[in-house]
């Protein structure tokens, strides 16, 4: 994870869980709180100190500016136009960060300019922790904040198990939690079910995504080799590579919060079993979906101003999740994508009279889930407008060469990883259908060491680890 997972596992989750319930079980819940912030914010800034400024300085920008939006005193006029200030200052943070080199070279490329390159690196988890607090100004313009203090507006903001890549949570979820004095004593069979959930999900990022890692990295470091059936295999490698590598993450911080008997909401639902394009983003991350939905669909208009402003709302809602993702033309052309099939399926219903089977619904779904995840993940548009020519035998590259230089063992165990991965992501179970199920014994206490042990040879093995979420 941010740091060694063996560290984490081992160390540091073990150390705050006990830290936290023995505060507790003296009766010191406000120190508990507090603790448990400070020591999400070491987790943070582990990678960075230096950012730990910039989290810690956007926390108490927002939370003051939510406590003003929440004030009686204050005319709808002052609120709004505070609420419109900080929702500019939270996307200009993330903005400087994010996007000004890919403003700045497309403003090159396009006027001769030579604006200089920034070339910041993108501090973890910007993303995430700031639409978390432009939902909580938004709410407190609505005035449906939950009213709380500093310590635990900043434990919601920093929380460590989604501080880094979500999920999205809401402070009407997470705030009362933090306040429940029931929820402030160990409870073993949530240790129990969250170390589950936890083991499930590092098996799922190290075992399963690293190794469809290797092999997608692979095809897409010599997109122009490719032949047909090695950009089937790269492209469908990194389709399961990013599902288990997500979702993977979220049951890691499902998990571990669980231990802390903390709820966090779910964010994905087997979504390669979609059977339209409405139903996929009903299912993966659901988190950010919900957030697009309330904070930007909505406010455009949503469905109350015609059928033309309907599609237009949901294009421009698309089109503005591909470039939350990154700062890319491909990931514009993916948002784009998905906003068209989203408006054309909608159309579709309204208009054709015609409801596809199941089976083929889910067919064309899934394709065109994985053509659009080529955008996702090619490194420019040439290279993914090739990439999709090999899918189709148009250009096909001279091939093997790269593929060899993996080695027949790695290969042979990526097969034998894969084939189980992707039954397991199109027909099921999923990890939280397991977790809804669990029963603390003996033998699930052995599957729990078991995922963990095989995880942890992984982990030290000398396959790539990345956590792709990271980077958005």
């Amino acid at each position: 994870m941010l740091f060694n997972s063996f560290v984490y596992m081992f160390l540091f989750l073990p150390a705050v869980l006990w830290i936290y319930f023995a505060a507790n079980r003296r009766g010191w819940g406000h120190a508990a709180v507090g603790f448990l912030g400070l020591a999400s914010l070491f987790y943070y800034g582990w990678w960075n100190p230096a950012y730990l400024s910039l989290i810690v300085g956007s926390m108490v920008v927002n939370y003051l500016a939510g406590r003003l939006l929440s004030s009686p005193f204050l005319r709808r006029t002052s609120r709004y136009a505070l609420l419109v200030v900080g929702v500019a200052a939270n996307l200009a943070l993330l903005g400087f960060y994010k996007y000004a080199d890919f403003f700045s070279t497309n403003v090159n490329a396009l006027l001769g300019t030579s604006i200089p390159m920034l070339r910041y690196a993108l501090p973890l988890g910007i993303s995430f922790f700031t639409f978390q607090q432009i939902a909580y100004l938004v709410d407190a313009w609505r005035g449906e904040v939950i009213e709380t203090g500093p310590v635990r507006y900043a434990l919601f903001v920093s929380y460590f198990p989604q501080l880094i890549a979500g999920p999205i949570v809401h402070h009407a979820e997470m705030m009362p939690q933090f306040a429940d004095p029931r929820l402030r004593h160990v409870d073993w069979d949530n240790i129990a079910a969250g170390l589950h959930r936890f083991a499930m999900g590092v098996f799922k990022k190290s075992v399963v995504a690293d190794t469809c890692g290797l092999i997608a990295n692979t095809g897409y470091d010599a997109v122009l080799d490719l032949s047909t059936p090695e950009a089937w295999l790269t492209t469908v490698a990194y389709t399961l590579q990013l599902y288990f590598d997500f979702s993977g993450y979220t049951d890691m911080a499902i998990g571990s919060a669980r231990m802390f008997n903390i709820g966090i909401p779910e964010n994905f639902n087997a979504p390669y079993m979609a059977v339209d394009i409405q139903d996929f983003w009903r299912r993966w991350h659901m988190t950010l979906s919900r957030f697009l939905r309330s904070y930007l669909y909505v406010p455009l208009g949503g469905n109350r101003a015609g059928e033309g402003r309907l599609y237009f709302n949901l294009f421009v809602t698309f089109l503005l999740g591909g470039l939350w993702h990154g700062a890319g033309w491909t990931f514009i052309a993916w948002g784009a994508m998905h906003g068209l099939g989203v408006v054309g399926h909608r159309a579709w219903k309204r208009y054709s009279g015609i409801s596809l089977p199941r089976p083929v619904g889910w067919a064309v779904t899934l394709l065109f889930v994985h053509v659009a995840w080529v955008f996702f993940r090619a490194p420019d548009l040439p290279s993914a407008l090739h990439v999709l020519s090999a899918l189709a035998g148009i250009a096909e590259g001279s091939g093997m060469a790269h593929f060899a230089s993996i080695g027949r063992l790695d290969l042979g165990l990526a097969g034998l990883i894969m084939v189980p991965a992707a039954v397991a992501a199109v027909a099921g179970p999923t990890v939280q259908e397991l977790t809804d199920r669990f029963v603390p014994d003996r033998r699930r206490l052995a599957i729990t060491v078991a995922l963990l042990a095989w995880a942890i040879v992984y982990i030290n093995s000398t396959i790539p680890k990345e956590f792709l979420y990271y980077d958005f």
